[in-house]
């Protein structure tokens, strides 16, 4: 058997970039051969170790770019990468497999996907029209899609994918509900029309490649000797499928690295799998594990703030945070009468923080965990004129007159998709009622063909006589269109003789509201993108652009640089980093959600969310909650999260300064106006103020006096005890009264700065 060197091999000549790494990070950079585990922690610089990575192998040789795959969860995410790898060596990096599972899988189908029956132009579906197939499907079973929703059918049906359950198998195992007996009739139905369709679903992207390597071992294998090494990025947010299709890429060489933190895995709904990251050492012999824990993100009350809340889960990677960075403010907690009120008092602090510390409006963001949230706060910002910007909402490319064109150039490349050949037949309406549509789906499935191909011989079939003239325009049409585009015409040509032609321009107009021309506008914004990629690309070419298209994540729709406070939910705030965060809404069963005392199997993943919400805050760090919430038209008592019971109490205050208790929905009185003193050590301090000032008994030599102004031995030269660093002598001192701080040099833990008043240390005489 193969075995690996678990140490980093030395480089011949060790490049210059690798001189600002920390040594762990060095190490996970230059460990090269074998199956290795990066634990990278929130903000310890997994993106700079990932490229480093990558330009270190292709600057020592041991790989080619095209021998490099890559993986990441945004294409935001792979192109910063990039940008980053060329910065380092240049050109080298435009030749890597790098981008999103879907889209590298994707890109492998293009080539590929005759092998498995379908051609290289495929139409890949979005959840929207997965669940247009699926309405159409219920209603042929004679069930109401009112009733039965094709979103629960798409979500039971994209679970079933992502865990390589077919329909075979989920109808003969998973069955155990009326529900469940639906989804597997629609599921077998489902898979027939989007082969005959030529079309797959975003799980298809990591489903067909599986079934390509399983049927052809052959093109498995090509594959396994191109990728020389791969680079897996936030590993806890894998599936089972894309578990499945790494681990066959990975098996030949072995030469995979992951990173991730699985403080940081919140994807569960969407089938990510922890077990993956946790188990990856059993399912990799030989693994190292190697772990990032200096963050460079966060002040010092916010990392400590973070790690009190993290520690309570029980199945995690073992690590700790550190920071250089200093202490900074402490976690400031909101205590609102109700989401209006919150709302206001966030808007209200923005405004100060811009006014008095100099924050412009990108610097910040608010946090909550479910979108219907967002409400208040667009209301509240705007009544304070501070501008934002909404993420999650609907995006772009989802708009109805986007989807509109989209389906028109999609239908040039791809005759075979129903879904979008029934969206624009009579769109906009040039007299070909739903009658004839749906006639033409029935002979369609009779005959075992598509509906382009009867329209193709439409004079042929027997529909309705005035529909057969307007559907030989259409087809007319739509052929003369896709032999421009075969001739050589642009992409930004034929789609402005598609809005023309089609009469999609004209009927806006002559609609002449307010609706009509945002949907122009957005329209006239749609060919500007073709018009930019056109221009970006050398070999640009409709299907590809559909394809870039059709794989834009959530994670693309933020501008970090856009001068807007940001909206959004914590789920898609992961990766992203802001100076202020204001963490809003944090309620029993609202954060977390639907969770019950000590009994809840998502308890830890609610916590983990909490943990990734703390960790995007740079600077500044504002937690908020309401005592009462509308909720179904009537206000009701709100309980405070259990969260804000589990942070260290020491890092947070009130607004009015007072210390946050342990206990729910109560607050103590008392005022904390000093911080300890920046240093570059991590230190959890004591925040409980003494209660006297008077010696208090003695042990073995040790004396403990609790710190004084008035009564004072913590004097340089004295030899003190912590109850944590062990002995140490008081080195020097500085500060007055309450703000006296001293530097003690301890036998065993070296030097330290600490806050007299909160520092746990007593004398030894």
């Amino acid at each position: 058997m193969k075995t690996f060197s678990l140490q980093p091999e030395e480089p011949q000549q060790s490049p210059d970039f690798l001189k600002g790494l920390n040594e762990q990070q060095y190490k996970a950079v230059t460990t090269t051969s074998g199956p290795l585990l990066i634990v990278a922690g929130a903000g310890s610089g997994k993106t700079r170790v990932l490229t480093y990575r990558i330009a270190y192998l292709l600057q020592q040789f041991k790989a080619a770019p095209h021998e490099i795959l890559a993986l990441t969860f945004t294409n935001k995410a792979a192109r910063e990468m990039k940008e980053r790898i060329s910065a380092l060596i240049g050109d080298k990096a435009n030749k890597l497999w790098m981008g999103t599972f879907h889209s590298i899988f994707s890109k492998i189908l293009r080539f590929e996907a005759e092998k498995i029956g379908f051609g290289k132009d495929f139409t890949i579906y979005d959840t929207s029209d997965s669940e247009t197939v699926i309405k159409q499907i219920l209603q042929e079973l004679n069930f109401d899609p009112k009733e039965i929703k094709p979103k629960t059918i798409r979500n039971k049906i994209s679970d079933a994918k992502n865990q390589l359950i077919n329909a075979d198998v989920y109808q003969e195992r998973f069955v155990s509900s009326t529900l469940d007996d639906i989804t597997a009739r629609v599921y077998a139905i489902y898979n027939v029309r989007l082969a005959d369709s030529n079309a797959m679903d975003f799980d298809d992207l990591l489903v067909k490649p599986i079934q390509l390597f399983e049927e052809h071992p052959e093109v498995l294998e090509k594959y396994q000797d191109r990728f020389k090494y791969i680079l897996i990025d936030e590993y806890q947010d894998t599936n089972h499928a894309q578990y499945t299709v790494t681990r066959m890429l990975a098996a030949k060489y072995k030469n995979i690295c992951v990173v991730g933190d699985d403080a940081q895995s919140i994807y569960s709904f969407r089938g990510a799998d922890i077990s993956n990251i946790l188990n990856f050492k059993e399912d990799y012999e030989n693994a190292q594990q190697i772990p990032l824990e200096q963050n460079y993100r966060s002040t010092r009350s916010i990392l400590q703030c973070a790690d009190s809340v993290i520690k309570k889960n029980k199945n995690q990677l073992d690590k700790t945070l550190w920071t250089q960075k200093e202490y900074g403010e402490p976690v400031i907690l909101l205590q609102n009468y109700d989401e209006r009120d919150e709302a206001n008092r966030v808007a209200q602090h923005i405004q100060d923080l811009k006014m008095r510390h100099g924050y412009q409006n990108n610097d910040m963001a608010i946090l909550y965990r479910t979108n219907y949230q967002s409400r208040v706060f667009e209301e509240a910002l705007r009544r304070h004129d501070l501008a934002y910007q909404l993420i999650g909402g609907l995006s772009f490319y989802q708009r109805k007159e986007i989807k509109d064109v989209l389906a028109y150039l999609t239908l040039l490349v791809n005759k075979k998709d129903e879904t979008n050949l029934v969206r624009i037949i009579n769109e906009p309406s040039r007299g070909i009622g739903t009658k004839s549509i749906n006639d033409l789906r029935t002979q369609a499935r009779q005959q075992r063909t598509t509906i382009w191909e009867l329209l193709d011989r439409i004079e042929e079939t027997n529909v309705y006589k005035p529909a057969k003239v307007r559907i030989r325009e259409f087809v007319n049409m739509m052929n003369g269109l896709s032999q421009d585009l075969e001739n050589g015409r642009s992409i930004t040509d034929v789609t402005r003789s598609v809005l023309e032609q089609s009469g999609y321009m004209k009927a806006l107009v002559e609609e002449n509201s307010h609706d009509s021309m945002m949907r122009r506008e957005n329209i006239l914004e749609f060919q500007n993108a073709i018009s930019y990629y056109e221009k970006g690309s050398p070999n640009a070419s409709l299907s590809a652009f559909l394809q870039e298209i059709s794989l834009i994540t959530d994670g693309d729709k933020v501008d970090e640089n856009k001068p807007a406070i940001t909206l959004m939910t914590v789920h898609g705030s992961k990766g992203l980093e802001f100076p202020v965060v204001f963490v809003v809404g944090l309620e029993e069963n609202l954060f977390p959600v639907g969770a019950r005392d000590g009994f809840d199997a998502d308890i830890e993943e609610e916590r983990r969310l909490f943990y990734v919400a703390i960790t995007r805050a740079e600077q500044r760090l504002y937690f908020s909650y309401c005592r009462t919430r509308f909720k179904f038209g009537e206000e009701q008592q709100q309980l405070r999260s259990r969260f804000l019971d589990e942070v260290d109490a020491g890092v947070v205050r009130t607004e009015t300064g007072a210390t946050i208790t342990q206990k729910r929905d109560r607050f103590s009185t008392k005022k904390e106006e000093a911080k300890p003193d920046q240093h570059t050590t991590y230190v959890e301090y004591d925040w409980e103020a003494p209660k006297t000032s008077k010696r208090s008994g003695s042990s073995a030599g040790t004396i403990h006096y609790e710190y004084d102004s008035n009564n004072d031995p913590f004097q340089v030269g004295a030899l003190v005890q912590h109850t944590k660093f062990g002995p140490g002598k008081i080195i020097s001192r500085s500060g007055l009264g309450m703000d006296a701080k001293v530097v003690v040099f301890f036998k065993n833990r070296g030097q330290k700065k600490l806050m007299l008043r909160a520092a746990p240390l007593q004398i030894i005489e």
